[in-house]
Formats: C-alpha cells, structure tokens, sequence
C-alpha cells in the first residue's frame, strides 16, 4: 500500500523512479495500492482560475468552486496521467476515485480552528471490495482520494493521507508506505539529521500533542497511526527519489508499529 504525494511526484511523462518501482513490484506479483496526492498540481489550476487557496493544519479550505478543481485534477488529470505513466513501464493499472465501488464513504469535517472546511471530508468508511477485486486480477490500483458524502450525496475532498491510511487498514497491508518529500519524521523539524527512524504508536502519538511536528507531517503521522491500528502490519513515511519503495520497505526513513 503506497501514498504517493503531490510533492513529491516526478511529471506524469518523465522519469519516475517511484512509479519505476511500482511497476517492478506489480511485475514480480506483489499487490499494490497507490493512494495519490496532487496538491501543487491543484494550487496551480486554482492560481490559474484565480479561486484563494487556505490551508488550515495542512487541510485545505475547500468551497464548492475548490471542490470542482479537486475533482477535476486529481481525477481526471493526475489519476489518469499515473494510470498512463504506469501502462508506459508495462503495468496493468485502474485508476479509481474513493466514490468508485463505494471505497469510501465521508462525513463533512465541519470547523478547524473556528474555520468551516467546506466540502473537506472526514472518513466515515472503507468497503475495500473493489480494491480487493482488482488486486486479484492482477491490476495496480490507482486511486484519487475523493469520497462519497454518506450524508447528502455528492463527493468530498479527503486529505490524501487520512485516505490511504484509512484504506490501508481496511485491506490489512503488509505495509503502508508513505512517500513524500522529506526522508522521514523530524525530532526538530528544521533539521533534516534528526529523523527519527522507528517509533510506537504511543510515541507517535506523543509527537503529536506536543506540537512538534509541522503542519504537513501531521495529518501523514495520524494516517499512519490509523493505519496500524485498523490492520496494516506496520507504517514507513519515508522520502522520494531512486530505490525509495525498497528502502522504505527495509524501514529506511520513519517506521511505525504497534
């Protein structure tokens, strides 16, 4: 099970080490899960229509002219980009949304810090069937992290971290594979010596009530905490670049567990 950030993405038509390995790996039968990302991606297309752009907590305020953007470019440009890009290196890829198969439902996550989300998602619940179903047939399954609204109808934006760990979980992975931008989780986030390379659950979740991650490590760490504790075997956020699945999968970088 992979996360795959926006950051940390190489373009869809250039050299990719990540989806490289992806395809190797789905070549020698292992089954993978890319849960992506697509965040500079959407701040671009949001400039480029002159929409603002808030974060809050690493969350992104999303109003209804947001929420269509998001839909737009994760699913309709960067999934199916990956899907190709994938193809081009002989893997059979799908490339889904959450909404597909009812992979996950959501709930509108309401205010964070006296702000309204909008149409920002909070998982409600995972049905893997379809991920399940296209795992046995042999296909990498790409997936855009929209949700459907449990509760009125329609999609919802969901963090792709919380999304990948949520379904992480619910498929019982092996591993769940955070790749991002930096080489790990950061004792002082402005030193890049201080990754910390394996932590509990408890400890994880002590870095989060003192503050001392920032904004965009914080909704990877409470993913990957999800994860492990709904059934993945263990968590790994780790950095991008040549041999980074391999590396992660030996525990370079960040390794959660129980």
């Amino acid at each position: 099970m992979l996360k795959y950030g926006g950051n940390a993405m190489s373009a869809a038509d250039a050299e990719d080490p990540t989806l490289d390995e992806v395809a190797a790996l789905a070549a020698r039968g292992d089954g993978v899960v890319l849960v992506h990302g697509g965040g500079p991606q959407i701040d671009a297309e949001l400039h480029a229509k002159a929409i603002d752009e808030v974060r809050i907590q690493g969350l992104r305020v999303t109003g209804s002219a947001t929420r269509d953007v998001v839909e737009y470019v994760l699913c309709g440009t960067v999934n199916k980009a990956l899907v190709r890009a994938l193809a081009g290196r002989g893997a059979r890829a799908v490339g889904i949304s959450g909404q597909d198969g009812g992979l996950l439902g959501a709930r509108r996550a309401g205010t964070l810090g006296g702000v309204d989300l909008g149409y920002v998602g909070e998982i409600a619940g995972v049905d893997p069937a379809v991920a399940r179903a296209l795992l046995g047939a042999g296909f990498v399954v790409v997936v855009a992290p929209l949700a459907l609204d449990v509760d009125r109808g329609g999609a919802l934006n969901c963090n792709a971290d919380t999304a990948a760990g949520a379904i992480a979980g619910a498929l019982r992975a092996d591993a769940y594979v955070v790749i991002t931008n930096v080489t790990g989780v950061r004792r002082r986030v402005d030193d890049p010596g201080s990754v910390i390379p394996r932590l509990s659950v408890r400890e994880a979740e002590a870095l989060l009530s003192d503050g001392s991650l920032g904004d965009g490590m914080v909704p990877k760490m409470r993913a990957a905490i999800g994860a492990v504790r709904t059934g993945a075997k263990r968590a790994v956020i780790a950095g991008a670049g040549y041999g980074a699945i391999d590396a992660a999968l030996r525990g370079i970088g960040t390794e959660l567990v129980p």
